[in-house]
């Protein structure tokens, strides 16, 4: 087994002996959630390296730390790999209140399987399917909530993720759109999305430190002023100072509070 494959194994308290199924990547999915935070401390303390296998892997695998999803997604995407999923990077343009117009900085994965084309996400903050979704609209329903996958042809891609988190969302609402016919050719190429998440004006991930996982009851956030806990559709919001900031990094995330 290489190393990457054992150290993301490690990382997510799966054993090394277990062989990997389609059927087996719910539970991939969900631990990966639940154990490697999204968070842009790195964005903020301007500790950033070049996008590549190597990079990836000491920091997601060999340090612990979390990421963005440009990093997340492909450390999954070479664990994957690694276990002879037949997978692909994509990118794709958020919504939020309208489409974000940054360019296509979020990155995901799609995996073929047995005919089907799926949609493989761990790098959406607390949005996560936790579950493989088809491309061909079926919803898929996790702990998290609902999910589908639109054909819809934009000037932002081909497809779109809507979804209907639990507890949170009662209606329907749009993800991101992505483009299923541009693969990422080689992981460098998302170097011009790490450039512009740190750099542009308008980029939601170059303001403040955030860093959030989902929990076995929903999920958790910390920012630089607050620690937010959704635990079975309850919110608990406390305001935080720098001194509680490293506390609770610690406490719930396993790391020192950085400077940022």
């Amino acid at each position: 087994m290489n190393e990457l494959n054992a150290l993301f194994r490690k990382r997510i308290g799966l054993q090394e002996d277990v062989n990997l199924t389609f059927e087996k990547l719910d539970e991939i999915l969900d631990k990966t959630s639940k154990t490697i935070p999204f968070e842009n401390l790195s964005i903020m303390a301007s500790h950033l390296s070049d996008i590549n296998k190597e990079n990836i892997m000491n920091k997601v695998l060999v340090r612990n730390e979390g990421g963005l999803c440009y990093e997340l997604n492909t450390a999954l995407y070479f664990f994957l790999m690694e276990n002879d999923f037949d997978v692909f990077l994509v990118r794709g343009v958020i919504y939020n209140q309208g489409w974000m117009t940054i360019g296509r900085t979020h990155v995901t994965i799609l995996l073929n399987h047995e005919g089907q084309t799926y949609l493989i996400d761990t790098g959406f903050g607390g949005n996560l399917p936790l579950k493989p979704v088809p491309l061909n609209g079926e919803t898929v329903v996790s702990q998290n909530g609902e999910f589908r996958i639109k054909k819809e042809s934009t000037d932002h891609g081909d497809h779109i993720l809507e979804l209907k988190l639990k507890h949170k969302d009662r209606d329907w609402r749009i993800g991101y759109a992505f483009d299923s016919s541009k693969p990422v050719g080689n992981v460098a190429e998302l170097n011009e999305v790490q450039t512009i998440i740190r750099e542009n004006p308008q980029s939601p991930f170059n303001k403040h430190p955030l860093i959030t996982r989902l929990t076995n009851g929903g999920n958790i956030t910390l920012t630089d002023t607050s620690f937010t806990q959704w635990e079975d559709g309850k919110v608990t919001k406390e305001e935080i100072d720098g001194t509680r900031f490293k506390e609770l990094m610690k406490q719930h995330f396993d790391r020192y509070g950085k400077k940022v």
